[in-house]
Formats: C-alpha cells, structure tokens, sequence
C-alpha cells in the first residue's frame, strides 16, 4: 500500500496564506475507478481511497507513515514569491502621487 504525502495548496478564492501549513497523507488508489451504468457516478471498492490524514508538519505525516509501515512518496511544495509594494495598497489613494492613478 502506497500513500502520497503533500502541503496542498490554497483555495483559489482565498489571497492570503492562512492555515496553509498543513501536511496531508493520502493512499493512492489500488483499483481504477468504475462507471456506474445506471446513474453515470464514478465509484470504487477501494476503502482506502476515503482516507485523508492532516498532520501540523511534514515530519509527523513521515514518521507516521514508517510507524504504520507504509510506503510513501513526499511531493514539497512550491512556495510562491510574496508580492510586496514599497507603498502597499494604501499608496492607491496617497495625495502626493507622481502619477495619475488609472485603471
């Protein structure tokens, strides 16, 4: 039983960086999903593939997996450059821009 250990990253509609420092442990799928022919849904026997651990740091998803004797490949994540503005959002609206501000 293979398991993947990853950072995921934020929700698109978030802009800050909040409660993104979770590490998850998730088992990769043994058997391929089906198509169910009735109703058209994607399923699978696979009880495994409902699990999703959260651990607070990468080293605790790792030593979690070598305790339970699992087989585990860390994905790290890629951080993003932080956008900063010598004047920050405030400088929009400063009464003593060089520039006119436009859209």
């Amino acid at each position: 039983m293979s398991a993947r250990i990853y950072q995921p990253s934020r929700n698109a509609m978030q802009s800050g960086q909040g409660k993104s420092g979770q590490w998850v442990l998730e088992f990769e799928p043994a058997v391929a999903r089906g198509i169910d022919p009735l109703m058209g849904w994607t399923s699978s026997n696979d009880m495994n593939s409902q699990v999703r651990v959260q651990f607070d740091s990468k080293e605790a998803a790792v030593e979690f997996a070598t305790e339970k004797g699992l087989a585990y490949q860390v994905s790290e994540p890629k951080l993003r450059k932080p956008l900063l503005r010598q004047g920050g959002y405030a400088e929009n609206f400063a009464s003593n821009r060089k520039s006119v501000w436009t859209h």
